[in-house]
């Protein structure tokens, strides 16, 4: 998916009853499910690879009809999103072809997240590019909460905050969406750029984090009005003059 993953995992309290070795072999095991989900979804969606199932419909080669189911559910989902944030995300490009790049990548983070759960493994950090997704404490066995950084889009060695994750908070998610990593990427419903270099949300679970942060870009400040009251999670927007708004959870 063009990104580095991150997994972090506490050596100690995991499975408390297993040897130095079962652990590194459990550890072993969680990577790979991490590399297996990521490398099947970047397969099927990404519009980088000619081969991509994504790509295929792009160029009409298939219609969206006759795509996997997978494709279909992940494509509904979106669709969904659009309903809900009333145009700000959308699921195809201005030309019409569908584009799922602001909906797979959580996706893909909550599907690992799930794998990392079914492994038996209770404290976890995982990062896809500055989508964080915790499980548990960092500290095992405590109501320690991980720490998650906010980079400073203007100045990319400075952190402009870090917001608790897990540990005794509802909020286990964050995502970061704008233009300071890739430059203008994103289709907004304004003729010009956003008007925000950076919007990074906290949320229960990681797909809502990321899609609200992608369409809060694309809206600009009524899509991030209607965030804050339609769903329970904390914002953290950077204007282009560097201008900051933010959540009682950021100010906190």
């Amino acid at each position: 998916m063009g990104t580095v993953i991150g997994l972090t995992v506490p050596m100690a309290g995991n499975d408390d009853a297993a040897s130095p070795a079962a652990t590194e072999e459990a550890l072993g095991s969680a990577a790979d499910a991490v590399e297996r989900i990521f490398r099947e979804l970047d397969g099927q969606f990404s519009l980088y690879r000619p081969d991509s199932e994504a790509s295929r419909v792009a160029r009409r080669e298939v219609t969206p009809k006759e795509t996997s189911a997978g494709f279909r559910d992940r494509y509904a989902e979106a669709a969904n999103w659009r309903l809900l944030t009333e145009g700000s995300f959308t699921p195809e490009r201005p030309d019409g072809a569908p584009d799922l790049s602001g909906l797979v990548k959580g996706y893909a983070v909550q599907e690992a997240g799930a794998a990392l759960a079914s492994l038996g493994l209770r404290d976890w950090c995982l990062n896809a590019g500055g989508d964080v997704l915790v499980s548990g404490s960092p500290i095992v066995g405590t109501a320690a909460t991980w720490q998650a950084g906010i980079v400073d889009p203007q100045d990319r060695g400075t952190l402009l905050a870090a917001y608790p994750l897990g540990g005794g908070h509802t909020a286990r998610a964050l995502a970061t969406s704008g233009s300071a990593e890739r430059g203008d990427h994103i289709w907004t419903r304004a003729t010009g750029p956003s008007e925000f270099l950076q919007v990074s949300v906290a949320a229960a679970d990681i797909v809502t984090a990321d899609v609200l942060a992608t369409a809060i870009v694309a809206g600009g400040l009524p899509m991030l009005n209607r965030a804050t009251d339609g769903w329970d999670v904390q914002i953290l927007a950077v204007r282009r003059d560097g201008g900051l708004l933010a959540t009682p959870g950021f100010r906190a």
